[in-house]
């Protein structure tokens, strides 16, 4: 079986609207803010929404520390979706690099 990839803070920002972006954190997390233009879907929904992860471009799913967002990738990997990445650090890298936050559905 293939692997999922990784994707660093700085990458996934330069190709921003390039890849379909996912987070797997929960509601109470994401009210503190996501990456913009990413999607919801906390991890327990991942395996009922498992054709929304179909894309022809790369797929990047991202969590709190990256754990869940791994957790995430191995399962799609498991269900065929083979462009899956995970981002390093999750969201807690990300703002650490200074990267942007928005409210969520914006």
């Amino acid at each position: 079986m293939a692997a999922y990839g990784t994707i660093s803070a700085d990458e996934l920002n330069d190709r921003l609207g390039e890849v379909e972006l996912f987070d797997v954190r929960g509601p109470a997390e994401t009210d503190r803010g996501v990456i913009e233009g990413a999607e919801l879907v906390p991890l327990h929904m991942v395996p009922l929404n498992v054709d929304r992860f179909r894309s022809d471009r790369d797929v990047v799913i991202y969590c709190h520390s990256g754990a869940r967002s791994a957790q995430a990738c191995l399962f799609l990997l498991r269900q065929g979706v083979e462009n899956v990445y995970n981002l390093e650090g999750g969201i807690l890298h990300w703002a650490g690099s200074g990267l942007p936050l928005i409210p969520p559905g914006e």
